[in-house]
């Protein structure tokens, strides 16, 4: 059995980081394992508190999974502080973990900031390099690259700027924009590409961007060239969205049980 391991913040609401993260392992059939970087207090109305993990605590636990556990896919989320985004990098480039995707957590779907400005600067400079793709929304690609994304050219030329800054690929998610149907675009060196489809009307969206990295991640822990995982994990997300169960007054969870395997 293959090993995907997530670097993230936990979500006391469930729907959003670890715990959204290890359901979406579970259902492409890989082993999940964990580092906690952050914890939050949440559900879906909204963030109440939050608080990073001390950064040698964080280097404690990817230091245990890479002697034991070691992961054939690894992602990373909510990181909340600069320490600690800093002992992730310096724990995914010391340990040699494989097949890295960076989602650049920083506000959550209730529009709630779970990251420091400090960390910004680390994830563009340490995490960035390391990535084979990283996977952020037009709001986080525009702090990213430093300009507006609110257009299909940006989130192109925004891809662009991350592979100059070192990313393997990006893929910017459309999902914030607006229009009838959705837009995902991935940049790789070779070009771009886009995943196009219909827009769900719907509250249960939490925790999106960490499903579609996480099912990244299991696809490239399973040995799927990357953009196969990338249409398998953006086609099981919208499934997942799709098939909500509508909990919580606000933005609900989606449905991590839907089946894994792509329809298209």
């Amino acid at each position: 059995m293959k090993i995907a391991l997530t670097i993230a913040g936990s979500d006391s609401g469930g729907g959003a980081g670890i715990q959204a993260d290890l359901k979406t392992f579970h259902q492409f059939g890989v082993f999940g394992t964990s580092v906690v970087a952050a914890v939050t207090a949440q559900n879906t109305v909204g963030v109440r508190a939050w608080e990073a993990m001390p950064p040698a605590l964080v280097a404690a636990q990817a230091a245990a999974l890479a002697e034991d556990l070691r992961p054939d896919a690894v992602k990373s989320g909510m990181l909340g502080s600069a320490a600690a985004a800093r002992a992730a990098a310096d724990a995914i480039a010391a340990h040699r973990f494989p097949n890295y995707v960076l989602d650049p957590v920083m506000v959550a779907t209730s529009g709630d900031r779970l990251l420091d400005h400090d960390a910004e600067r680390v994830i563009a400079e340490q995490l960035l390099p390391l990535a084979v793709v990283a996977t952020p929304n037009a709001a986080e690609a525009a702090v990213l690259a430093g300009f507006p994304v609110d257009s299909l050219a940006a989130m192109e030329r925004a891809g662009r700027v991350l592979l100059e800054r070192g990313a393997g690929a990006a893929l910017i998610t459309g999902g914030d924009l607006s229009g009838e149907r959705m837009t995902d675009v991935l940049v790789t060196r070779e070009g771009e590409r886009r995943f196009e489809h219909r827009r769900i009307a719907t509250r249960s969206t939490h925790g999106t961007g960490c499903t579609l990295s996480a099912a990244i991640t299991a696809g490239l822990a399973l040995g799927a060239p990357l953009e196969t995982a990338i249409g398998q994990a953006i086609d099981f997300v919208h499934r997942a969205i799709a098939a909500a169960p509508g909990l919580g007054a606000g933005h609900g969870p989606l449905n991590h049980f839907v089946d894994a395997r792509p329809r298209y």
